[in-house]
């Protein structure tokens, strides 16, 4: 378990002085919480970074200072002199001095009791704010910080800015990340003495004291060796905990799958097209690890139209040739549904039985499937999270498919493979998001990687064209034209943020419009609408009964419709590049020419602009992905956030991707010559997984 002296740094941050309910809520707001964690801990004020530092070390006397400026004094209180009775407007002024001349501190609707006992007549005080002139006077109003000559300490001469949230004041934030500090336990070296030597970087304790009590403004630039230093510190957990992981998981022992390609070669025989070479390449690397003894844990990753169903079927098919079944979990109805529909046809031209289990079966529909799941009877299972319910049991769960892995924690993944029996299932993870090295490094490091680089012969490109939202007439005019040539389009609309209008009334009012032009031919598909009426509107789209479907992003992933062939994304400056990607990939599937008009609104941002440009110019997933990585970071393009992935606290820096290549072979390199951790090093090792949080994951894939 945790060792004992890191407790204190994982108690509630209600263990604080001086915060309380009221005060835990806003930080909740304010600071990054850890998936699962409800309420901020100590350790999470650790790393809510600075983002800038006021600079209170100016101390000129009173003559010197310069209105307009930061400055701090040491001054002797005069006089106070309230404003009358009744009168709420008037400033509560007290005149100060020290040796060169005379200051005003001005207070609007003070309280003069807790002024009076704050700054007594005839006492001492060092003051610190913003000068200011007023008239031939010069006075401070509300200063930032007053403090006793006693209590000099207190009084930050380089005070760090952070990101705060409203009600929450920077000087309380500060109190509570300064007691932080002060809990920070005596740490074991885990770094290599030489590598921070080469890099002047300091202790771990020292580096975080240095960030939140700066000595110099250049301590909290992300650049800093303090902060270099903890990034490295977070990265080496995170690729150390993968490592350990993957190697707790290879080590496990598995089950060979072998087939002897009978259904395979019925499946090839009903295919329309030839498997391209990447897919070929990742069949055989598929192959390999089901038939080797050690569990196999792979990630298929293919851009947009690469064909990953078709070698996920496949190499479903060579579980079933074993005697065995398999299953092919999707986050979403919609997208179970259309895998359903996708492989149904080669299914059963192959002889393969499947069966579909969603939310939405219930009652004795689902009790049959669950029944000739448990016989037997069902050799691939399609569906969402309801796979790995308690009363799913399947006869011989020997292989399974996740598709888009992001979605879904890791727990998921384990709960899936567990329904493999002793031996767990060999798993297959697939993603029609393109990652970049660097973040299949940090995300998905557990994993070997397969990649469809290739599309199936006969995909035409999709022609990319971005248009003002002031053309919207000749848009809908052109596409008017593209209707009566029996064309069909996507319009997405997207989320609006920055005013009072929600997703969903955008899309209707859309739609609404729409509907004024091309009658009833145009559909709205939303995520609020029941499984049974987007069913219904997507076979009513799909079956070219409606020329223009309205949507929201839940058409994101998946959908496929080979006639529709015009893709239009409205605010397509709000999308991020991996989005827009993906539903630029819902159309170019047919044998028409197909078109993609990116809808943006005038004047483009540099950001804004610089995506969409990247769009038109390029189909290349992988391309796009890393210019994403490069406009965005790390942590929003993987959608950390929504699912759980590893999101960074202190690795976003300047050298990220240098920083991490480097923990990524230190951690290579630490676990072949000490793979327990044993070493005075390796268990030095094991308090910084803890310190990061990646306890957790060794011990949920242990549990597996």
């Amino acid at each position: 378990m945790r060792p004992d002296h890191f407790t204190p740094l994982f108690a509630s941050a209600q263990s604080l002085t001086g915060i309380g309910p009221r005060l835990i809520s806003l930080l909740k707001k304010a600071v990054r919480l850890q998936p699962g964690t409800t309420e901020p801990r100590v350790v999470d004020l650790l790393w809510h970074t600075p983002t800038g530092v006021i600079d209170r070390r100016a101390q000129p006397t009173v003559a010197g200072a310069t209105p307009g400026t930061i400055a701090t004094f040491e001054v002797r209180i005069l006089k106070h002199r309230p404003p009358q009775r009744g009168n709420t407007k008037a400033p509560y002024r007290i005149a100060t001095e020290d040796d060169t001349g005379a200051l005003d501190l001005v207070f609007f609707r003070a309280e003069r009791k807790y002024i009076e006992t704050m700054l007594p007549e005839g006492s001492v005080r060092f003051i610190s704010g913003r000068v200011e002139a007023y008239g031939d006077k010069l006075q401070m109003t509300h200063p930032d910080y007053i403090v006793t000559p006693e209590r000099r300490d207190e009084l930050p001469l380089l005070e760090p800015v952070y990101p705060l949230t409203a009600g929450l004041s920077g000087k309380v934030l500060l109190k509570a990340i300064r007691q932080a500090v002060d809990r920070i336990p005596a740490m074991p070296e885990w770094q290599d003495a030489a590598w921070l030597a080469a890099r002047r970087w300091p202790e771990a304790q020292a580096a975080l004291q240095t960030l939140h009590r700066p000595t110099d403004a250049a301590d909290i630039s992300p650049g800093s060796p303090p902060w270099q230093r903890l990034a490295f510190d977070e990265l080496l957990a995170g690729q150390l905990a993968l490592a350990i992981v993957r190697q707790s998981y290879k080590a496990q022992r598995g089950r060979p799958v072998t087939g002897d390609q009978r259904i395979r070669r019925r499946i090839l025989d009903a295919l329309p097209f030839a498997l391209t070479n990447s897919q070929m390449t990742a069949l055989e690397e598929i192959a390999k690890d089901m038939a080797a003894p050690n569990r196999m844990l792979r990630l298929l990753q293919g851009d947009v139209g690469s064909g990953k169903t078709v070698v996920a079927l496949m190499a479903m098919a060579t579980a079933v040739e074993a005697g065995t079944q398999a299953a092919l979990m999707a986050p979403t109805e919609v997208l179970a549904r259309q895998h359903m529909e996708t492989i149904q046809p080669l299914a059963v031209k192959a002889g393969l039985r499947l069966g579909l289990l969603t939310g939405r079966e219930k009652g004795r529909p689902r009790k049959q499937v669950l029944e000739l799941l448990s016989e037997g009877e069902i050799d691939i299972l399609i569906g969402t999270h309801a796979l790995f319910q308690d009363d799913v049991h399947f006869k011989d769960l020997a292989f399974a498919v996740i598709d888009e892995q992001h979605r879904f924690g890791v727990h998921q993944r384990l709960a899936l493979q567990t329904k493999g029996g002793d031996t767990g299932a060999n798993v297959l993870v697939m993603t029609a998001t393109p990652i970049p090295r660097t973040l299949l490094m940090t995300h998905y490091g557990d994993l070997d990687v397969s990649r469809l680089t290739e599309k199936p012969a006969g995909r035409k490109p999709v022609q990319t064209t971005l248009v003002s939202l002031e053309r919207l007439e000749a848009v809908t005019d052109g596409l008017r034209r593209a209707v009566s040539e029996g064309a069909q389009i996507y319009w997405v609309c997207p989320l609006i943020e920055t005013s009072d209008v929600s997703e969903l009334a955008a899309a209707e009012e859309r739609a609404a419009h729409l509907t004024q032009i091309f009658g009833s031919s145009v559909g709205l598909l939303h995520g609020a609408m029941s499984g049974a009426a987007k069913d219904a509107v997507m076979a009513a789209f799909t079956a070219n009964e409606l020329k223009i479907l309205v949507s929201t992003t839940v058409i994101e992933v998946g959908v496929n419709v080979p006639n529709a062939s015009i893709m239009v994304i409205e605010h397509a400056e709000r999308f991020g590049l991996a989005q827009l990607h993906q539903l630029r990939g819902r159309v170019g599937r047919g044998s028409r020419q197909s078109f993609c008009v990116l809808l943006y609104k005038a004047p483009l941002g540099e950001t804004a602009e610089s995506r969409l440009k990247m769009m038109r110019d390029t189909e290349d997933g992988f391309l796009i992905a890393e210019k994403d990585l490069e406009l965005r970071g790390g942590g929003e393009v993987m959608g950390a956030r929504q699912s759980g992935a590893p999101e960074f606290r202190v690795a976003d820096v300047p050298g990220y991707a240098d920083l991490l290549a480097a923990a990524r072979d230190d951690a290579a390199l630490i676990l072949a010559r000490d793979p327990k951790l044993l070493s005075p090093r390796g268990q030095a090792l094991r308090q910084l997984l803890y310190l990061f949080e990646c306890d957790e994951a060794i011990r949920l894939f242990r549990a597996g």
